[in-house]
C-alpha cells in the first residue's frame, strides 16, 4: 500500500512541476478545455437530438424492449430509425 501512495505522489508532482515551469502552460490547458467545452455543447444541441424526448416511461421501456427483442422492428413513432437512416 505504501509503495501504490508514493508511485501517486510522484506523478501528481511530477505533473504539478512540470505545469509550473511551462511558460504557456496555464492558457493552454484553458484553451484545450474552452474548445472540449464548445465541443461537446456543439454536438449536443446539433447532432444528438433527444430521441426518447416527450415520451413515458412505459413508452421508452416498450421501444427499447422492441430495438432489443427485434432490432428490424419500425414503429410509426419510432425515431430511432430516423436517425439510423
Amino acid at each position: 500500500m505504501r509503495i501504490v501512495v508514493n508511485k501517486i505522489k510522484a506523478i501528481w508532482r511530477f505533473y504539478r512541476d512540470g505545469f509550473k515551469n511551462m511558460t504557456w502552460g496555464r492558457e493552454l490547458w484553458w484553451l484545450i478545455l474552452l474548445k472540449v467545452v464548445i465541443l461537446f455543447a456543439v454536438l449536443r444541441v446539433f447532432f444528438f437530438r433527444p430521441v426518447m424526448s416527450g415520451m413515458s416511461d412505459v413508452q421508452k421501456s416498450e421501444m427499447v424492449g422492441n430495438h432489443l427483442v427485434n432490432p428490424d422492428y419500425i414503429d410509426n413513432n419510432d425515431t430511432l430509425n430516423l436517425i439510423t437512416d
